[in-house]
């Protein structure tokens, strides 16, 4: 039962492996190839003034989109391509607790019959209020 036991979850293992490697790596490269022509730098100034606030740099905002808009793991994908201090990679993965797969989750949160507006608004907002306090505390 013992070395059952360790076949399958050596075989689960390699699966979660390869659905994380499916979405991490392309994404890295994806950012890599971004840091490699001006579309990056443009994004970074026009995000710079909010993302200053919750003291991240502007392109951080891609950890957020990605996050918010896909899933955790696109939102890592992103943060190992960039060159992020501990305090800021510290203050996205505490956003991106509140407010990650927004979409994904507030479908399942509409399921249980929970306002969409209210569910969003909150899981927002508890990400900005999270970053601006870490960012003050840290």
């Amino acid at each position: 039962m013992s070395m059952d036991s360790g076949i399958r979850g050596f075989k689960k293992g390699l699966i979660t492996l390869w659905r994380l490697t499916k979405i991490i790596v392309p994404v890295y490269f994806f950012v890599t190839f971004l840091k490699m022509t001006p579309i990056l730098d443009m994004i970074s100034k026009w995000f710079e003034p909010a993302m200053s606030l919750i003291g991240l740099p502007g392109e951080a905002s891609l950890v957020l989109v990605l996050g918010n808009c896909i899933n955790l793991y696109a939102g890592i994908g992103v943060i190992t391509s960039l060159t992020l201090t501990i305090k800021q990679i510290t203050i996205l993965a505490v956003m991106l607790s509140f407010s990650h797969s927004l979409f994904l989750e507030t479908a399942v949160a509409k399921k249980t019959g929970v306002s969409l507006f209210f569910v969003v608004t909150v899981r927002l907002l508890l990400a900005v209020v999270s970053g601006l306090i870490l960012n003050i505390i840290l």
